[in-house]
């Protein structure tokens, strides 16, 4: 659940039209945009003057964006453009029936699984507009953290890791495939070492290993 508080509600209704012809988008992602989204609401406008906080940061304002779709899927590329061509930090909450997926723009799309409403949650964390926003980072990109040891990395340095685990996650699924297949003894052996090699280094990775490599 989503629950900032209610000075800083807006519930505006924004035009399809005012995003679309305006990002740099093909003609297939703009077909798309129209075809998937139903309805974008400005919901929160979050600022230091509403939240009470310090003025002297650097964000000066944060949107959440809920994004209505017409099907669940939504092309990331639709979300990148808003966020980039769009002066302010947005969040978003993609929105299809009765599920809820979050996502925010940190150098690239991250998005959450998509869940019921009542398990979707987003919280305001900080002092500040710039330690909200990286809070909201946190709680969006790094969702699904697998990392045991955190305490002493930065956001970056934690999503940095977490690209490193999800590549080898993919790369043992694929060795694992590859090795089932083979029919040499001798292949089969070196994808198994392979494996095993991959395997370390995932664990390694999880228990807060590499982090400054």
């Amino acid at each position: 659940m989503i629950d900032f508080p209610s000075v800083t509600a807006v519930h505006m209704r924004m035009p399809k039209e005012a995003f679309y012809k305006h990002m740099t988008l093909n003609k297939v992602q703009k077909d798309k945009f129209v075809s998937d989204v139903d309805r974008i609401f400005m919901e929160n406008k979050l600022t230091a003057d509403n939240l009470h906080l310090k003025a002297d940061c650097e964000i000066k304002e944060i949107l959440l964006l809920s994004i209505v779709l017409k099907k669940q899927e939504l092309d990331g590329r639709v979300v990148e453009a808003i966020a980039k061509q769009n002066a302010h930090n947005l969040v978003f909450l993609l929105i299809y029936e009765n599920k809820r997926q979050l996502a925010i723009y940190y150098e690239r799309l991250y998005r959450t699984e998509w869940m019921n409403d009542e398990e979707l949650t987003l919280r305001l964390k900080g002092y500040s507009l710039d330690e909200i926003w990286n809070s909201f980072v946190e709680q969006i990109a790094l969702y699904n953290e697998q990392v045991k040891k955190t305490d002493s990395l930065s956001i970056d340095e934690r999503l940095e890791i977490q690209a490193k685990i999800k590549a080898l996650e993919k790369l043992i699924a694929k060795t694992e495939t590859a090795a089932w297949k083979e029919q040499q003894p001798k292949k089969q052996f070196t994808l198994y070492t392979q494996l095993k090699e991959y395997e370390r280094e995932l664990e390694k990775l999880k228990n807060g290993g590499n982090q400054h490599e």
